[in-house]
This record gives structure tokens, sequence and C-alpha cells, in this order.
């Protein structure tokens, strides 16, 4: 089955624990502190691996999380780091945040690796915290969780040369007859509900991928039949070859169905016309082809050029595999498209995230979010006074009870921050 866009869950691995402990030796009578600081925890990364082509692998299993990493030792003694989460994809995957919609990776080159979700960073032992003030400090950080998130996972597959046209031209045929690729024909429409690739040997030392896509239809692009959800794997291949039923077999006019399909691409992606395209004019052994032909010549002109070749006989297959191979001989192979900048480089200030956001419940708590405060409250061990008392400090330090104040907070009041509760005290 071929699979080509699934939503996924990553959680990154959350950091280990810092640890509060005391160095204890004989002949030591004032050891201090002697608590490690927590390993970090596992990012999850995505690698190009070019054995793939599917994303098949994320079909059944929809949630990655990476370790967490190993807590502090006594001795001052480093928890281990956990190790990255590697997820094999095929070429041609984007990794987009569902929730924000950024692009977080493309990835076309074999072993081209993202990192997906950063792996939180191991908190710190009782040992970091030591100052001449407080030389035996009695606290430590909990881990700072790993990231999640959730993200969708496209590929856009990447071959060399894609076949478009309406369906049952001949594309599946033509890909049978040219490779060893083994696609379904039958004489209905839509057979291909997949793209298919093969490789294509020239017999002159020369070969190429190319990828017979489903047919697409008048309004493809809105999502009409099954060309919207594999247009977007025209966009990574370098020559695009229309196959034409030249005989015009199901009625249609030949030149009709190439502008039909040009307006397609370009109501895509306007970028797809700028591509080198090759017209294969097929089923040239059936009746009334050759007068189709000579009619469409004189609407085209001399643009693009036109190849005369019948997939059943496998007459003229060997000029258009030429033609292919020579033009792809011109073209760069795939480089991730990279706007030109301007040449004035204006820097926009970007306005940080606000540490905390303060809102009311019906039963009139003070409830406190955002992902600064959250995470300070994570990372903070509550079952010693001392990192009580710092993270209290924080709070103060962020504006937190000056905001309380603004908003009406008065002594006893209840104050909530994620499942916990807290009393507001002058």
């Amino acid at each position: 089955m071929f699979v080509d866009q699934v939503s996924v869950y990553v959680k990154a691995g959350d950091g280990g624990n810092g640890l509060v402990a005391y160095r204890r030796e004989k002949y030591v009578p004032k050891g201090g502190p002697a608590g490690g600081d927590g390993g970090n925890g596992a990012n999850i990364v995505f690698k190009v691996d070019e054995g793939l082509n599917t994303l098949m692998d994320f079909r059944y299993n929809r949630h990655f999380k990476g370790k967490r990493g190993e807590n502090g030792m006594s001795k001052t003694q480093h928890g281990k780091n956990a190790a990255a989460y590697v997820i094999p994809v095929p070429p041609g995957t984007t990794v987009i945040d569902e929730d924000t919609g950024e692009v977080i990776a493309d990835l076309t080159n074999h072993e081209q690796e993202a990192v997906i979700a950063k792996g939180g960073r191991g908190g710190r032992g009782n040992t970091r915290f030591a100052s001449p003030r407080n030389p035996a400090p009695d606290m430590a950080e909990n881990g700072e969780p790993g990231q999640e998130r959730n993200i969708k996972v496209e590929l856009k597959l990447i071959a060399d040369v894609g076949l478009v046209g309406f369906p049952s031209v001949g594309k599946s045929t033509l890909l049978s007859v040219v490779s060893a690729a083994k696609p379904k024909v039958a004489a209905y429409h839509f057979t291909t509900i997949a793209p298919n690739l093969g490789v294509v040997d020239t017999g002159d030392q020369r070969s190429f991928v190319m990828a017979d896509l489903p047919g697409l239809i008048e309004g493809a692009s809105q999502g009409v039949g099954l060309g919207h959800q594999f247009l977007r794997h025209v966009e990574r291949t370098r020559v695009i070859v229309h196959v034409i039923d030249m005989a015009g077999t199901e009625g249609r006019d030949p030149y009709e169905d190439y502008v039909k399909i040009n307006e397609e691409l370009a109501a895509y992606d306007k970028k797809l016309l700028t591509r080198p395209q090759i017209i294969a004019a097929n089923k040239m052994d059936m009746p009334d082809a050759e007068e189709n032909l000579r009619e469409f010549k004189e609407k085209l002109g001399d643009e693009i050029p036109i190849y005369r070749i019948s997939a059943i006989t496998k007459d003229g297959l060997r000029d258009l595999l030429f033609a292919v191979a020579d033009k792809l001989e011109e073209i760069p192979k795939y480089e991730q498209e990279i706007e030109p900048a301007d040449e004035t480089v204006v820097y926009r200030y970007q306005k940080e995230e606000d540490p905390f956001h303060i809102s009311r419940d019906p039963d009139g708590a003070f409830v406190l979010y955002g992902h600064r405060i959250e995470t300070l409250f994570k990372m903070t061990d509550f079952q010693h006074d001392e990192a009580v008392q710092r993270f209290s400090r924080q709070l103060r330090g962020m504006g937190v009870d000056k905001a309380l104040r603004e908003r009406g907070a008065q002594d006893g009041d209840t104050v909530r921050l994620l499942d916990y509760e807290f009393d507001f005290i002058e």
C-alpha cells in the first residue's frame, strides 16, 4: 500500500533529574555538595533512507517517544544522555507542524537528518547551586520536559521524470514496457490509484527514475478525482512527459486534453510550467491518430517536442527515452529551491513570547499558564524547601505577584498552575 501523507505525534525525551547529595568521606569533615546533573533527553530525528519510497511505517505507528536522560548520581557524576531516536523516512519527505503550519524540515538527500523534536535539558544537581552564601544547598532541578509536537508528514516522490495525462491514456502501459515496474493496467479510469516508480535503462549506459502518476482530470487542483492528492509528486520531477491519447479513443480532443492538464498543473503550482516538457503522442497504431496528430501540431506549433509512440507495439519508445535522457543531462539534480535574497536586509523585531498568562476559572480561582512558567514549575523539586523558595523568587522576578494583584487577587485566593493549587499570600 502506498502511503504519502500521515499525521504523527512525537515526544522527545525528558531530561534526567539532578541529585541532592553530599560528600561523606573519612578525614573530610566539610565535604560539601556532591549531587550530579541529569542527562539530556533523546531528540526525535528523521533520517533519509533512499531504500524507502513510502510512509508505510507510519501507518501503524503514529506515536514516537524518546527516552529520558539518566538521573544525576552522587560523587558529582553526570547522568547519561539518552541516544537520539532516529526514524528512517524516504527521500522527498516534508515535515510540517500541524499547530502552526510551519515547515520543520524538507528532507531530500540520502542520510540527511533533521531534529523534529528537541530533548529536554538535564536538571542541575545541588553542586551547581553552591555559593559562598550557601555552600551546601539542599535543592536540585528536575529535568526539562522534552518537546512534543503534532506533525504532518508528507511525501513528494523524487523521480527524474513524471508521466502526466488524463486517465486511460496509457501511462501505466508505457511505464510497464520501459521499466521492470508492473503497475496494474486495465481499461477503466483510475486503475492507477497510487504513483508507481520504475527505473528506465536507455541501453546506452544511462538510466533514470520514472513515476507514473494517477490520472489528472479537469478540476484536479480543487480536489476533483484522484489528481489533487497526488499533484504534489509532480513538484520534485525534473522533466514532465505528457502522455496524450492521440487517437482520441474516448471522444476527447487531444489538444484540449493537453491544455487542461497544463491548466491543472498551473493552478496547483505555477512553477511547474517552467519544467521542461516532452509530449508522448501515444496510440499512434490506432485509426484517426495520424490526422489528430497533424491537427495537434498545427495548434501547438514547434514549442514542445512531440514523439510518436505506441506503448502496446513499442514503436517510437527508443527515440522518446533518448530524448528524455538527453534533457535530464541538461538539468541539475533536484536541489532545494532557495528564494533569492533581497539586496537590502531588513531585520524584523520579533516579540518574545510572554512568560505567563492569567485567566479566571468559573469558581473565581486565578489560572497561570504559559510555556516558560510551566517549564519552570515542572523543573522544580517541591520536596526540598530551598527549591520551593527559589521557585517563589522566580515567579516574583517574572512579575507574577504584581500581575495577580493588578487582576484583583487578595490574601487567601486560590491560584492554579497545571493540576496544582496554591494560596495567594500577601
